[in-house]
């Protein structure tokens, strides 16, 4: 009975939260665009499967992925952290380790940012490839959220590293080619959302509790930050990186006078 009524009152919240958005598409729809709402079953049938499955979600966050973070990271720290907070090295390469895994894993599994790289590659005719742009994403997550546990572990102050990534983001953004600089951009908002914000969430807040002298308010969040920042200094390298290598391939070409092979590479050129 539990579960049903945590069920019962998600329901219940998650209507009350989704009432302004439809409130608000319904009133554009009668009193601006003043056209009838096509397929309104549909439509209907669509809402109730958000509703009932952002309920689901929320209930499953509580359930398991928040628990899941929170006890990964009690469990990598208690052999870490003694109780006079005094730190193995050894140890806490593992906290660094699992940070980027779960980093890594997160992203590439990120349904929002799937979506955005199939239409980056469609948009582009093939030229941004959708797998690139998912593992430059994804690594530059992986590196935030571990950097973002080096500061919890150590209790540096967050505004020092949020400050030099955005000097370092506009700096990449006059020199990276303009195309991506928009994408690369939107590269960091689709990443915090719904697999990656959860567990990242749950690490902070476990490890913040576990390293001693921590507070968890101050200290236990901030990862989501890094999160969101590192992805675009990773996309914009990413083009940089991709630009340097265009133009070097162009000053020093391949000559075409080398003796052609069986199946050489100037034959498939």
């Amino acid at each position: 009975m539990t579960f049903f009524s945590q069920l019962l009152a998600t329901l219940l919240s998650t209507l009350i939260d989704l009432t302004p958005i439809i409130a608000i598409i319904l009133g554009f729809q009668t009193l601006v665009i003043r056209e009838p709402l096509p397929r309104l079953h549909e439509l209907l049938i669509g809402l109730g499967y958000v509703w009932l499955g952002l309920a689901l979600f929320l209930i499953g966050l509580d359930l398991a992925l928040f628990p899941l973070g929170r006890l990964m990271a009690e469990q990598l720290t208690a052999a870490a952290f003694g109780t006079d907070g005094t730190a193995a090295l050894l140890d806490q390469l593992w906290i660094y380790l699992f940070a980027f895994a779960i980093g890594l894993s997160t992203t590439i599994a990120e349904p929002s940012l799937i979506a955005v790289a199939l239409k980056a590659e469609q948009v582009s005719g093939g030229a941004i490839g959708g797998w690139g742009l998912r593992l430059a994403v994804a690594l530059g997550v992986a590196v935030g959220i571990t950097l973002g546990v080096y500061r919890i572990i150590s209790g540096t102050p967050l505004q020092y590293y949020i400050l030099a990534g955005y000097v370092l983001v506009v700096a990449q953004t006059f020199l990276a080619p303009r195309s991506i600089v928009p994408l690369a951009y939107d590269s960091g908002g689709v990443t915090t959302s719904t697999v990656t914000v959860p567990l990242v969430t749950a690490l902070g807040l476990g490890l913040a509790e576990q390293v001693p002298g921590r507070s968890v308010l101050i200290d236990g969040f901030g990862l989501i930050a890094f999160a969101s920042l590192f992805p675009i200094i990773a996309v914009l390298g990413y083009a940089q990186l991709g630009e340097w290598i265009s133009r070097r391939n162009t000053r020093d070409p391949i000559r075409s006078s080398a003796e052609p092979t069986s199946g050489s590479m100037g034959d498939q050129r």
